[in-house]
Protein backbone atom coordinates (compact mmCIF):
# COMPACT_ATOMS: atom_id res chain seq x y z
CA UNK A 1 0.00 0.00 0.00
CA UNK A 2 1.04 3.27 -0.98
CA UNK A 3 0.77 6.21 0.97
CA UNK A 4 1.37 10.00 1.09
CA UNK A 5 0.45 12.99 3.22
CA UNK A 6 -1.10 15.97 0.52
CA UNK A 7 -2.07 19.30 1.97
CA UNK A 8 -5.24 20.61 0.34
CA UNK A 9 -4.99 23.71 -2.17
CA UNK A 10 -7.85 26.29 -3.12
CA UNK A 11 -8.66 26.00 -6.99
CA UNK A 12 -10.56 28.74 -8.07
CA UNK A 13 -14.03 28.31 -6.02
CA UNK A 14 -13.05 24.87 -5.31
CA UNK A 15 -10.15 22.83 -3.52
CA UNK A 16 -8.36 19.76 -4.70
CA UNK A 17 -5.29 17.60 -4.09
CA UNK A 18 -2.66 16.66 -7.00
CA UNK A 19 -2.39 12.95 -6.79
CA UNK A 20 1.55 11.80 -6.69
CA UNK A 21 3.27 9.44 -9.59
CA UNK A 22 3.34 6.62 -6.85
CA UNK A 23 -0.45 6.55 -6.46
CA UNK A 24 -1.17 7.00 -9.66
CA UNK A 25 0.33 4.12 -11.10
CA UNK A 26 -0.64 1.94 -7.63
CA UNK A 27 -4.57 3.09 -8.29
CA UNK A 28 -4.18 2.38 -12.05
CA UNK A 29 -5.35 6.19 -13.07
CA UNK A 30 -4.91 7.91 -16.03
CA UNK A 31 -5.39 11.75 -17.47
CA UNK A 32 -8.84 12.53 -17.80
CA UNK A 33 -10.34 9.20 -15.83
CA UNK A 34 -14.02 9.83 -14.76
CA UNK A 35 -13.70 8.78 -10.97
CA UNK A 36 -16.28 9.10 -8.35
CA UNK A 37 -16.25 10.95 -5.27
CA UNK A 38 -17.94 9.31 -2.17
CA UNK A 39 -18.24 10.32 1.39
CA UNK A 40 -17.80 7.64 3.96
CA UNK A 41 -17.72 8.37 8.32
CA UNK A 42 -15.89 11.54 6.74
CA UNK A 43 -13.55 9.56 5.35
CA UNK A 44 -13.42 10.58 1.27
CA UNK A 45 -12.79 8.02 -1.43
CA UNK A 46 -12.01 7.85 -4.96
CA UNK A 47 -13.14 5.18 -7.31
CA UNK A 48 -11.76 4.60 -10.65
CA UNK A 49 -14.55 4.31 -13.47
CA UNK A 50 -14.29 1.95 -16.06
CA UNK A 51 -16.12 2.19 -19.80
CA UNK A 52 -16.36 4.97 -22.13
CA UNK A 53 -16.97 8.42 -21.49
CA UNK A 54 -20.59 9.71 -22.02
CA UNK A 55 -21.53 11.53 -25.52
CA UNK A 56 -23.14 14.09 -25.16
CA UNK A 57 -26.49 13.17 -26.03
CA UNK A 58 -26.30 11.11 -23.16
CA UNK A 59 -25.04 13.62 -21.13
CA UNK A 60 -27.71 15.70 -22.04
CA UNK A 61 -30.25 13.50 -21.28
CA UNK A 62 -29.15 12.84 -17.34
CA UNK A 63 -29.61 16.83 -16.89
CA UNK A 64 -31.99 17.65 -14.23
CA UNK A 65 -33.12 21.43 -13.65
CA UNK A 66 -34.06 20.98 -10.26
CA UNK A 67 -30.18 19.41 -9.24
CA UNK A 68 -28.50 21.98 -11.50
CA UNK A 69 -29.96 25.38 -10.52
CA UNK A 70 -33.21 25.18 -12.67
CA UNK A 71 -31.15 26.54 -15.59
CA UNK A 72 -32.07 27.42 -18.99
CA UNK A 73 -30.17 26.85 -21.98
CA UNK A 74 -30.93 29.22 -24.43
CA UNK A 75 -30.45 29.54 -28.07
CA UNK A 76 -28.83 32.69 -28.96
CA UNK A 77 -28.16 33.75 -32.66
CA UNK A 78 -24.66 35.56 -33.14
CA UNK A 79 -23.63 36.37 -36.64
CA UNK A 80 -24.97 34.95 -39.31
CA UNK A 81 -25.53 31.09 -37.97
CA UNK A 82 -28.01 29.25 -40.22
CA UNK A 83 -30.74 27.56 -37.96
Amino acid sequence: MTEVILVIKQWGNNLGVHLPAAIVREAQVHVDQRVRLTVVDGQIIITPMEGESLMLEQRLAQYDLARHGDEVMRVQHIGAEKW
